[in-house]
């Protein structure tokens, strides 16, 4: 480790944390076993002073040198996407009517109204509790937006998913309605992975949206998608609807869109929130160009209850993917008449 280095984690670690001399007691060679955890901290960009202002930050980062390590990978190539061309995305105006169709189902739909007065009441009771939603209402993150939980809510109520997995969690506000949802479908589970921001303060408010309802419909899995996410996935076997909201990077995206359309049945939807912040949903969706029976992509402007100043449009965008779709409708055709 360069000397500099190794100085500036001494001053960090023993001179300014008013640690015990035995933990206190760190050596080069001690140093040089956690370079993973230093190099993080630097690659994440979290300055010293605010480490010192937060310590338990340092253990939590400490703890987990193989997550800070992949985390901070994440984060530097999703600064490189920011820095670097934007896609031009198109959206659907009527992307709602086509992802009806898409799936054989009627619109208008017949769940959209169950929406009406629920979405005012969460937003009450985040407001309740000092939270103002919308853009950049948890740290530099956003809730989910009236649009991309409209299509959540359509997409848990028609499918009816026996597993719904989720990557990216903040208050919560997209967990809460996959669980009304589920719990108005009568069956269903929803498994969301997340990694906790480094502040105490936003710490504190992760999930309060759900709060402790649905406890026996819901599983919070802390921890990166990158380490976390395979294991779950092998463990489901099979999931019928994936939500990405963790973080925007082409490189994250593409590594949770990829590992979950493998397990994904025909019929089955990704939603993949933020799609406008790089090239992750385009080149996924490439893939199917030509080919609308293996699936159909739909970009979607999102609905921010104030405007985002920091996107294009100042709403930003969503996608969804249905995979083979007709086989989906062929179903509810078949389902229908066989009611006749």
């Amino acid at each position: 480790m360069p000397r500099g280095l190794y100085s500036s984690c001494q001053i960090l670690f023993k001179g300014n944390l008013g640690l015990d001399s035995d933990r206190a007691k760190l050596n080069q060679e001690e140093l040089s076993g956690n370079i993973t955890l230093v190099w993080g901290i630097a690659m994440l960009g979290i300055p010293v002073r605010y480490l010192l202002k937060h310590p338990s930050a340092i253990w939590e980062l400490a703890a987990h040198p193989v997550q800070v390590f992949s985390n901070a990978v994440d984060v530097y190539y999703a600064g490189r996407d920011r820095g670097g061309p934007q896609c031009p995305y198109e959206w659907e105006s009527d992307w709602e009517r086509q992802m009806h169709g898409q799936l054989g189902l009627p619109w208008p739909c017949e769940v959209r109204a169950e929406l009406d007065p629920l979405w005012p009441q969460v937003m009450a009771e985040l407001e309740a509790k000092g939270i103002h939603p919308g853009p950049q209402s948890f740290g530099n993150w956003n809730d989910g937006d009236a649009g991309l939980v409209r299509a959540i809510w359509c997409l848990t109520r028609h499918l009816r998913p026996a597993n719904v997995v989720e990557t990216g969690v903040a208050h919560g506000v997209t967990s809460r309605f996959i669980l009304e949802a589920l719990e108005r479908n009568g069956s269903g589970q929803l498994s969301s992975i997340d990694l906790p921001p480094l502040e105490k303060a936003l710490r504190e408010q992760v999930a309060v949206a759900v709060g402790g309802r649905f406890p026996k419909r819901w599983s919070y899995l802390k921890g990166s998608s990158r380490l976390r996410l395979p294991t779950l996935l092998s463990g489901l076997g099979e999931i019928d609807l994936f939500i990405h909201d963790s973080l925007h990077s082409e490189r994250n995206v593409l590594f949770e869109m990829n590992r979950a359309w493998v397990h994904l049945p025909p019929g089955g939807a990704l939603v993949v929130d933020d799609v406008d912040a790089n090239w992750g949903f385009r080149n996924f969706t490439q893939a199917f160009a030509g080919q609308p029976a293996s699936a159909c992509a739909l970009v979607c402007e999102a609905e921010p209850l104030h405007p985002d100043l920091r996107r294009f449009n100042q709403k930003g965008l969503f996608g969804i993917v249905l995979k083979e779709p007709a086989r989906r409708h062929f179903a509810a055709k078949s389902a229908a008449a066989g009611a006749r």
